[in-house]
Parts: C-alpha cells; sequence; structure tokens
C-alpha cells in the first residue's frame, strides 16, 4: 500500500489517497485501487478528531452530483478500510495526542463507495476498530440502496446493539422520491421506507438515526421542510444539512466576496425572526452557506427546523 497526503488550504483538514497494487495481498480482491480518507482538526486533534474513510474505489450508487460515482472498480477489504484510519491517526493525530485521550473521536464511512454494498468488509472494519479505538464514535452513511440496505439491515442491527458506538446516517437530499431519483440513479429504497428503517433501528439500539439532506436552491422552500418533518419525526431523528462546494478555484475570490455579503444578510434576517445576537450570529455561520439565491424562504426553511438539534457540515 502506498499513500500521498495532500494538505488542504484549511489547515485542519488533510487528505490521504491511497493506492492497492494488484500484487498485494488483499484477500479474494485481485484489482489494483485508489481510495481516499479525509482527516479533520477541530481545534486540536485532542478536543475532536474526525476521519472520514472509504469502503469502495469508486462508487457504483453514482449520485449526480458525486464525483466518486463516476467510476468503481472494486469492493474494499476490511484490512484496506481499517488502514486508512490506522495511516491517518499515525501520520498526524499521534504527533499531537494519544488516541485514548481525544474527547470527541468519530470515524466516518462517508467518503468513496457504499457501506451497505460491501457490507461483510465493512462490519469486519467496524469490529476491529472497535477495538482498537474504543472511544471513537463509528458513523455508516447510506444511500440506501434497494440491494444491499434491506438485506444486511438486520445484521447491522445485530452489530450496533453490541458496539454502542455505531450511528446510522441516511443520505436523502429530496424531500420527494421523484427529485431524489434524479441525483441518486440507482434504486433506493423511498423515503418512507427509509424513515421506517431508521426507526426501526432506532427501536432496537436505543440510539437516533441521522438523515443528511442536501440544500441548494431547488430544494429549500417551505414545503419541503414541511415533508421532512412529516417523513422523519423530530423525536426519532437528528438532521445533518450539507451543501455542494464549488471546486472552480478562479471563482474563489469572488465567491467567498459573495459568500460574506450573504452572511451579513442571513445574520439580519435571524435577527429579525427574534434571535439574539449571538444566536443570530451562530445560525448564520452555520447555514449561510446554502443560501445562494433565496435568503429569506431558507431562513424560513431552517427556523422550521429550529426546536431540533440540527447539524452542518460541506460536501467537497
Amino acid at each position: 500500500m502506498q499513500y500521498k497526503v495532500f494538505q488542504s488550504s484549511d489547515t485542519n483538514v488533510k487528505k490521504y489517497v491511497f493506492e492497492w497494487s494488484k500484487e498485494e495481498d488483499t484477500g479474494i480482491q485481485s484489482k489494483a485501487a485508489i481510495a481516499e480518507a479525509v482527516l479533520y482538526r477541530y481545534g486540536s486533534y485532542k478536543e475532536r478528531t474526525v476521519i472520514c474513510c472509504s469502503v469502495m474505489s469508486g462508487c457504483p450508487v453514482g449520485c449526480t452530483f458525486c464525483g466518486t460515482g463516476k467510476f468503481f472498480v472494486r469492493n474494499l477489504t476490511a484490512s484496506e478500510i481499517v488502514q486508512q484510519v490506522e495511516t491517518a491517526i499515525a501520520d498526524s493525530v499521534l504527533k499531537d495526542t494519544p488516541t485514548e485521550e481525544i474527547k470527541k473521536f468519530q470515524i466516518m464511512f462517508m467518503s468513496m463507495g457504499e457501506p451497505f454494498m460491501n457490507y461483510i468488509n465493512l462490519e469486519c472494519a467496524i469490529k476491529r476498530l472497535n477495538q482498537k479505538y474504543p472511544n471513537a464514535a463509528l458513523l455508516v452513511s447510506t444511500s440506501a440502496p434497494t440491494w444491499g440496505t434491506l438485506h444486511n439491515m438486520p445484521a447491522f442491527i445485530e452489530l450496533s446493539k453490541n458496539i454502542d458506538k455505531v450511528g446510522l446516517q441516511f443520505s436523502v437530499h429530496e424531500s420527494t422520491d421523484e427529485n431524489r431519483s434524479k441525483l441518486i440513479p440507482t434504486k433506493t429504497s423511498t423515503l418512507r421506507q427509509i424513515a421506517s428503517l431508521g426507526e426501526l433501528w432506532a427501536s432496537y439500539v436505543g440510539r437516533k438515526p441521522f438523515y443528511n439532506y442536501c440544500v441548494h436552491e431547488g430544494n429549500n422552500a417551505v414545503e419541503d421542510a414541511e415533508r421532512l418533518v412529516d417523513l422523519f419525526d423530530p423525536k426519532v431523528w437528528e438532521t445533518t444539512l450539507s451543501v455542494i462546494c464549488s471546486k472552480d478555484e478562479t471563482v474563489a475570490a469572488s465567491v467567498r466576496e459573495a459568500d460574506r455579503r450573504v452572511l451579513r444578510a442571513v445574520r439580519r434576517a435571524f435577527v429579525e425572526y427574534g434571535f439574539d445576537a449571538d444566536e443570530a450570529d451562530l445560525r448564520a455561520n452555520a447555514t449561510f452557506a446554502a443560501l445562494f439565491h433565496v435568503i429569506h424562504s431558507f431562513v424560513v426553511f431552517v427556523f422550521i427546523f429550529s426546536n431540533k438539534e440540527t447539524y452542518f457540515s460541506t460536501h467537497c
């Protein structure tokens, strides 16, 4: 196995690109493969460390907004999944702190590949990582493909019952099945089926599942928020909102200036809705990136979630 490290312009983010040659002993696999993992530091590695790792080289699901879906080579073995985490930790984290002293340690299976379409290797990797890093949360993020999720959910429930660090997130991204099928061409569970799967998992393990919603200008209307609340009971579910980042560096400067103007406008909108200055700052900084075109409609969209604990992330 060989790897290269790419330091982001944000010094708190590193990307690891791994290459396994076909001559390596990878069990039943024989094809060479490339995959990536991303390491995030929040403040310091001791305060919070997040590692997003791959379960496949490429991905057969083919989500239209994801570059990974443009190719698929093979599933990664359990050892190859574990290697990504071990390498990132040895290369960076251990220089700052022992892993057992990390206050908030999260390993997420949400870089390249669909976890439930490589479930045997995923489960083996989770068990090994839990033994080595018992303080790490282990979050599995799935698009809920029809093949894979339904078949493997009973085994995943048992795994989650036995390892209380295991979490579950569904990539929802749209509030209707019709629009979601345009983003995710592979046949997946319907939104109602996803809601039922999450509720089933929660009923057995006693933890809340997450659903992730990829916000853009076409899906942030009040009606979208109302459909989501109807589908995903806030008493059962946690929410994460994501945005897709622009990769065009030639427009980066103008985008950043536009973002600053939007941020100021969003903050004013939150103040108008009755939030105090500190709360308005917090919410504006968390949500402004999703408001590219319709500031006030999105503020209403987020306002519907104001009684829930909503998390924000980015797909870059």
